[in-house]
């Protein structure tokens, strides 16, 4: 037993220490940094033009690209648990791709079909831009967060079986009326779950945004994409540093939303 508690300690001490020195410490260091000289200073950083159109575009991202994987999770989730058609293991793994595809993968491909010369590149020519512009930076976003919705719903589908909605059936409901009264209920908590991976995910995407966006400051540039133009290409450390506590400061919220909803779903 004595061994058995020794050993048990030292593997916490040792994920611990890992965690800290991976994690901690550095994001302790930006902290420090941005505030290193006043609150002010890191305010004028965050209320440029460029920083608050930054800001509002990543918001925009959000609340374009979430609400639309919310819909196709919930469908997508209901065929693959409730159905067994031809191809579902194909589905399964279509599901799954943006797990397995370097996010630069996808915006190259996003570019193969709707820039200039692609597959849907004559849309241009009457007036609809999609790459360099806000479809194509919410069409690459959905498509990195699309798992989360359902990866989280699936299983809770599983879980609760199709028993009720039988029921619900048999009583006379329609099928609009025994998913909002029985389904949705049943399995908000994993929606919600989702939803909020969704949001962390699509505030902090760099990879696919940086080739179909352009990167114009004011204009097609996101929180991400404002810290890598203010270290990399402005040498603005500082203003670096200020943009990604920002970015951290929604990091932390995301993670205090997720760490109560799994302490309610737990409870009930």
């Amino acid at each position: 037993m004595v061994l058995d508690r020794k050993a048990t300690l030292s593997l916490r001490a040792l994920a611990l220490g890992y965690l800290i020195i991976l994690l901690l410490i550095p994001l302790l260091l930006i902290f420090f940094r941005t505030f290193e000289d006043g609150v002010a200073a890191f305010w004028a950083q965050v209320t440029t033009p460029a920083s608050i159109a930054a800001i509002q575009l990543s918001l925009t991202i959000v609340a374009i690209a979430v609400p639309l994987n919310v819909i196709f999770g919930i469908v997508t989730a209901l065929a693959l648990a409730r159905g067994r058609f031809p191809g579902r293991g194909i589905v399964q793994a279509i599901v799954d791709l943006p797990f397995a595809v370097s996010p630069v993968i996808v915006g190259v491909s996003l570019i193969l079909l709707w820039g200039t010369g692609g597959w849907l590149g004559g849309l241009a020519g009457l007036g609809i831009q999609v790459i360099f512009s806000l479809p194509g930076m919410v069409l690459a976003t959905i498509f990195v967060t699309l798992p989360f919705v359902v990866r989280e719903v699936e299983p809770v589908l599983h879980e609760i079986g199709d028993e009720q909605e039988q029921a619900a059936a048999t009583l006379g409901a329609s099928r609009m009326q025994t998913f909002w009264r029985i389904t949705l209920p049943a399995i908000r908590w994993g929606l919600v779950y989702g939803v909020v991976l969704t949001v962390a995910r699509a505030l902090g995407e760099f990879g696919a945004l940086i080739v179909v966006s352009g990167a114009v400051s004011g204009e097609s540039q996101t929180l991400t994409l404002l810290v890598h133009s203010r270290y990399i290409d402005d040498h603005n450390v500082f203003g670096a540093y200020a943009a990604s506590t920002v970015l951290m400061a929604f990091a932390i919220v995301t993670l205090l939303l997720m760490t109560t909803l799994n302490r309610r779903r737990e409870l009930e």
